[in-house]
Formats: structure tokens, C-alpha cells, sequence
């Protein structure tokens, strides 16, 4: 099987490299392949005729889309519609990654891929446009929406805590967010089993079991064995300029259907801190 990964330098990206094993797989980079341009884009498809594309890149960038909205759609909706249209044009079957902020985090019990998508932020909205856009133009596409992303080769949270307990005595994070940290190393093995499977239609993954980003901040110092305290803080109290759902637990039946479950993120926690510590 040969599958090119757009978006190949960043978070997801690069697990997706460091995973993807006996199958020819092209890593793309912004530079190989600016998926806003309809025109680059098509010249990777008939460069490299993948079986499948599994589209990683994306404008993630929560609060930087609140003040560029027309780079967040060109990107997370347009952009995807482009490697969508590509992809039929070449007969290629098409993973599009996206995210649990489609959802407006009303419900107290996990978001199953039935319920409706009312994001309240512009990366969401792009995202969940980005969702319908692939649709339509391949209606056989896998969609798979992951939730508090983190790894090696980029910013993520478990990063930006140790960097800040590092200099601070005292970190103040939100105890009214509830969601699923998710390991890019364990999302990237998904997604890989899931091409392999032929995958269609709208799938969860995330690492099992959830909590606040209090409880995550707290876990990380603990297995770091730091003496930095948490502090409990609440949205209103920490504002950002994007919305964050309060509650966005993402049920992992649409993944088990597919006959794989992913660890606890406590156990993905303890082993991205064991490869982090090999490389810093």
C-alpha cells in the first residue's frame, strides 16, 4: 500500500512517520505541498498515486484561528476539500483527522460520531465544515476525530507544563474543561490499522479514559516527581479567546468496532515522558 501524509512535520505527522511500518509511506510537508493550493496538491497525487492520503495537516492553532478565521477555513476546510477532490480524481480512499471542538460540550455522557456538531470556536467550525466538505466529494472517507493531542515534534500540554514547572513554583490550570488526552504515537497506530482496514464513515480515537486539564497537569508533575503545585482555576477566571468546550469525552464504540482499543492516557502519559527524557 502506498500512502502519502500530508502535514508530515508536525505533531501527528511525525508519529505517523515514526509508526507507519511495511507499506511505502511519502511524507509531506507545508513546503512539499500547501494543501490551500489546488494546483500543488494534484501534482503530488500524480506523482505518487497513493492508495491512500491521510491528511494531518491543519491550522491547530486554537486561539490564532479566533483572529485569522480566513486562514483557519482556507486551511481546515478548503484545504481538505482540495486533497479530497484530488483524492477521488485518482481513486485514492482519504483519512481526514479532526477534532472533539466540533461539538459545543453541553452533554455530560461521551460524544458518540451520531451527535450533532455545533462547535462555538472558529477552529471548530472550520474543522466541522472541513468535515462536511470531504464528505460530500468522497462520501466512502474515513474521518477520525481525536481529542487533546499530545507528543513528540511539537507543542503540546505535557511539554508546556514541564517547561513552566521548570521556572514556577505554582502553575493555575482550568478544572471545568473534561476531555481525552491523547498520545500522537498511539493515535498515529489507529490510524495506520484503520487504513489498513479500509475504514469509512466518522470514527473516535483517543487514548481511554478521561479528565480535567487540572487532573492532566497534576499527573504530569507527579510522574515527573516535581514540586511544582496546581492550582484549581476555572474557565472564567483563565480566559482565552477561543471557546474551549467544557465536556468533550469522545465514546470509543465507533473505534472498537474496528476490533482496536488504545491505553489508558495515563499509560500513554508515563511513556511519552520516558521519550521525551531521551531527547531533551
Amino acid at each position: 500500500m502506498r500512502v502519502i501524509v500530508f502535514g508530515a512535520t508536525g505533531l501527528l505527522g511525525n508519529a505517523l512517520m515514526r509508526t507507519w511500518k511495511n507499506d511505502e509511506v511519502i511524507g509531506l510537508s507545508q513546503n512539499d505541498a500547501d494543501i490551500r493550493n489546488p494546483e500543488q496538491v494534484q501534482s503530488c497525487f500524480t506523482r505518487f498515486q497513493p492508495d491512500w492520503a491521510a491528511l494531518a495537516a491543519a491550522y491547530t492553532d486554537v486561539d490564532g484561528c479566533e483572529t485569522n478565521p480566513e486562514l483557519a477555513f482556507a486551511v481546515n476546510a478548503q484545504g481538505a476539500a482540495n486533497v479530497a477532490a484530488e483524492a477521488r480524481e485518482h481513486k485514492a480512499r482519504l483519512l481526514f483527522v479532526s477534532t472533539d471542538y466540533v461539538f459545543d460540550g453541553l452533554k455530560a455522557t461521551p460524544y458518540e460520531v451520531t451527535d450533532a456538531c455545533a462547535p462555538r470556536s472558529i477552529y471548530g467550525k472550520s474543522k466541522a465544515e472541513g468535515e462536511i466538505k470531504v464528505s460530500e466529494i468522497l462520501p466512502d472517507c474515513c474521518i477520525v476525530r481525536t481529542s487533546w493531542l499530545f507528543g513528540l515534534g511539537g507543542r503540546c500540554f505535557p511539554d508546556a507544563i514541564l517547561r513552566l514547572a521548570a521556572t514556577r513554583r505554582e502553575i493555575a490550570v482550568v478544572t471545568d474543561q473534561r476531555g481525552c488526552p491523547t498520545y500522537s504515537d498511539d493515535l498515529a497506530s489507529a490510524i495506520v490499522e484503520l487504513c489498513r482496514k479500509h475504514a469509512s464513515g466518522i470514527i473516535h480515537a483517543t487514548n481511554a479514559g478521561d479528565c480535567t486539564w487540572f487532573d492532566f497537569a497534576s499527573e504530569i508533575i507527579a510522574a515527573n516527581g516535581l514540586k511544582t503545585t496546581i492550582r484549581e482555576t476555572t474557565s472564567d477566571e483563565f480566559k482565552r479567546p477561543a471557546e474551549r468546550p467544557k465536556y468533550s469525552v469522545l465514546s470509543p464504540a465507533s473505534l472498537g468496532a474496528f476490533g482496536f482499543q488504545m491505553p489508558s492516557w495515563r499509560d500513554a502519559l508515563k511513556r511519552y515522558i520516558t521519550a521525551r527524557s531521551a531527547v531533551i
